[in-house]
């Protein structure tokens, strides 16, 4: 349940809470080069619920690089997840990721909030998808 001490807040409030989340996803593809942003497929977006230039926060598995970027479409199928501009000198071709989008709620839009996951293969084809539950995390600790 709920942390009872949350109700108390006079002010509204948002809180930044995880939306979404491509789990283990393999870069396939790094260019310096290229305008900044992160070309994930499709198909892996529409699963995730991630939309076209959301902000995302990308965390790179094998060397615990962190970097927030903007989401571009990318070709259906193919299993692509590019890493373009700068990011791509901080994450590698083959390195794993976990790619996650976050929203702003009030604390009456927790109630009841899942945030999606997508765990995918090596070849980032959806293998799983799956709500997570976190309310049974919420309240505990230190209320």
């Amino acid at each position: 349940m709920f942390c009872p001490a949350w109700d108390s807040w006079r002010t509204p409030m948002l809180r930044t809470m995880l939306s979404a989340k491509i789990h283990r996803a393999v870069v396939t593809h790094a260019n310096v080069q290229y305008q900044g942003s992160i070309t994930i497929d499709s198909i892996l977006l529409k699963e995730a619920g991630i939309l076209p230039g959301e902000r995302v926060q990308v965390v790179d598995v094998d060397n615990g690089a962190r970097l927030e970027t903007y989401v571009m479409e990318g070709a259906a199928g193919k299993g692509d997840i590019q890493m373009n501009g700068a990011a791509a000198r901080l994450v590698k071709v083959g390195d794993r990721v976990i790619i996650m989008a976050f929203a702003a709620l009030t604390t009456e839009e927790l109630a009841g909030f899942k945030p999606r996951a997508v765990f995918v293969d090596d070849a980032n084809h959806v293998v799983e998808t799956r709500e997570l539950d976190f309310t049974s995390q919420v309240g505990q600790g230190d209320c």
